[in-house]
């Protein structure tokens, strides 16, 4: 792909450590990259490992739900319903994106199986998207008050049959229903992913003690 992704990238290396690990974090609909930079330092990571973190600016699009209003979209979402019909294509075609943006870190000497991909709401979706198809081994993948919106269509990677999948979710919230942070999870155990559920007393947002649960997740998965 000869045109990447706008991006903002964060470096974590308090030690001058090599960067040896990379996270990978969509935003969500309307948004931009810049929107979970300020939550690298609270992350409580291991001082000893660099780790990249590439926050993508998804592109701008008009949005069904919105009135068709114009504004950064990683798909567009044709209906709010608890079935919430998506662009199925847009999804793929986002998926790609970010799965160019991981052959980007491997050709920057960072191996997949230290690569993390992340996504709060919108961007969760193109993280379960990209995370389960892709062909080579990652490092985990972490969804935050989102759905699985492709799981009827996805082709899943033998290669991350067992991937290390954190799922977080609101219970009060009004945008994404818990109820489908729980679905996918469901179906992933079924599956036999070793998924983790956490959920939090929080709306459509993201909170602290959630905050240091992703990062104690990262020292795991990164490690």
């Amino acid at each position: 792909m000869s045109e990447y992704l706008d991006c903002i990238i964060r470096e974590h290396n308090p030690q001058n450590a090599p960067i040896s690990a990379a996270v990978i974090w969509l935003h969500g609909l309307g948004a931009s990259g810049h929107d979970f930079e300020p939550i690298v330092p609270q992350l409580g990571l291991d001082g000893t490992r660099g780790v990249r973190f590439i926050f993508p600016n998804a592109p701008k699009r008009p949005v069904t739900v919105n009135g068709g209003y114009i504004m950064p979209a990683w798909y567009d979402i044709l209906e709010m319903s608890i079935e919430r019909k998506i662009d199925t294509d847009q999804i793929m075609h986002s998926a790609e994106q970010i799965g160019a943006l991981i052959e980007r870190e491997l050709a920057n000497g960072i191996a997949t199986d230290k690569i993390v991909i992340a996504g709060f709401s919108q961007g969760g979706a193109v993280a379960y998207q990209t995370a389960l198809s892709y062909p080579k081994r990652l490092a985990g993948l972490m969804v935050l008050s989102t759905y699985f919106a492709t799981d009827a269509t996805i082709d899943y990677s033998a290669a991350n049959s067992d991937l290390p999948i954190l799922i977080q979710h609101g219970t009060h919230d009004p945008v994404v229903p818990v109820q489908l942070g729980e679905r996918a999870y469901t179906l992933l155990k079924d599956k036999q992913y070793a998924a983790n559920y956490l959920t939090y007393p929080m709306a459509h947002q993201v909170c602290m003690a959630q905050i240091e649960d992703i990062g104690q997740w990262l020292n795991r998965v990164l490690a």
